[in-house]
């Protein structure tokens, strides 16, 4: 997405400019996944060609060969991604720590899948309370879910279960290891069973 050549930021002074800068890499770099221009308003309780300006004025800044990361926007939806030339780097370090090559978003969705498989992506973002395709396509990627079959409604959704390359990554037999539900008292800490896992991994 392009700043208008017309379009200007109205009298800011550096100090607010600088804090709302801070404030949108701090968002795409705690979310892992894309965010949306509105998202990103949302949060920040700003006018949105205010932030769409101030992050244009970010990814140039980006640009400057001393950093190692980027701001790229792909339909719509800005997400920070390292650069290219590092890539040998960052492969070395995800084979080091194997808990590293997946987000916060991905470790939610899966342990929301691990526990209520079969289960459709519709009810993971009910759980979630955010969209979850891009952590449900890395996950799918890294082998850790696969598709089991079609729930009979109107539409017939796909349902998601883990496979066992999961059951390998965390060190289970099958899925009777998993810690019943009823040691965490609430669903929200569903995935610190699995942080903890990958920590043991490591």
């Amino acid at each position: 997405m392009h700043k208008d050549e017309g379009l200007q930021i109205p009298f800011m002074d550096d100090i607010k400019k600088n804090s709302l800068k801070s404030a949108i890499e701090a968002l795409l770099f705690a979310s892992g996944e894309p965010l949306s221009l509105q998202e990103l308003v949302n949060h920040l309780e700003e006018k949105d060609k205010l932030v769409e300006i101030l992050i244009q004025e970010m990814i140039e800044e980006y640009e400057d060969l001393s950093r190692g990361i980027k701001i790229i926007c792909i339909k719509g939806n800005y997400q920070l991604v390292t650069k290219a030339e590092n890539s040998d780097y960052i492969q070395k370090l995800l084979k080091k720590n194997k808990r590293q090559s997946l987000s916060q978003a991905s470790i939610e969705s899966l342990a929301i899948i691990a526990y209520k498989q079969p289960i459709t992506r519709i009810d993971i973002d009910e759980i979630r309370g955010v969209k979850s395709d891009s952590a449900i396509q890395r996950l799918i990627e890294k082998e850790l879910i696969k598709e089991v079959g079609r729930l009979e409604v109107p539409g017939r959704p796909i349902l998601y279960g883990t496979t066992d390359e999961f059951l390998r990554q965390f060190e289970l037999s099958d899925l009777k290891q998993l810690p019943s539900l009823d040691l965490f008292g609430q669903e929200d800490l569903l995935e610190d069973n699995l942080i903890e896992k990958e920590v043991e991994m490591e």
